[in-house]
């Protein structure tokens, strides 16, 4: 799920685990297990994007999301161990330009403001898909 989105609202969550008995507690646990996942996907990238940096990339265009790169195999290894579908293209799409606000946020050295990643997530959150309707019959979520 976290694949097509990284900000599920708590009627998104009802509508894909039909099995759960959903109260404020369990509705919070939700959202907070993707706020983990959201965390790990973000620290992940402000890594590959500083380490682009110091490998010498001066240029957003320099960067790209692929199935065969490094930071793609460690997304998929976090979210889909198993490998039980396909990631999505659009996936890699956002994952891109995740990658590339971190980049350039860090090579204009906006860092050093304390609420620097507050501006990619304001990007980041209106990237996000429709689930698709196998997901609510379906053990991939």
């Amino acid at each position: 799920m976290f694949f097509y989105t990284r900000y599920p609202s708590s009627s998104v969550l009802k509508t894909y685990f039909p099995d759960v008995k959903f109260n404020r507690c369990i509705t919070s646990q939700l959202i907070k297990w993707f706020s983990n996942f959201r965390e790990f996907y973000y620290i992940q990238m402000e890594k590959f994007a500083r380490q682009a940096i110091v490998d010498g990339v001066n240029d957003v265009k320099g960067l790209s999301v692929t199935r065969d790169c490094e930071l793609f195999r460690a997304l998929n290894m976090h979210y889909n161990k198993a490998n039980d579908f396909q990631v999505p293209e659009r996936f890699l799409e956002v994952a891109e330009i995740t990658l590339q606000e971190f980049f350039t946020a860090v090579l204009l050295a906006k860092d050093s403001d304390p609420s620097w990643k507050k501006a990619i997530y304001k990007v980041i959150c209106k990237l996000d898909s429709e689930v698709p309707e196998e997901f609510k019959t379906s053990t991939y979520l």
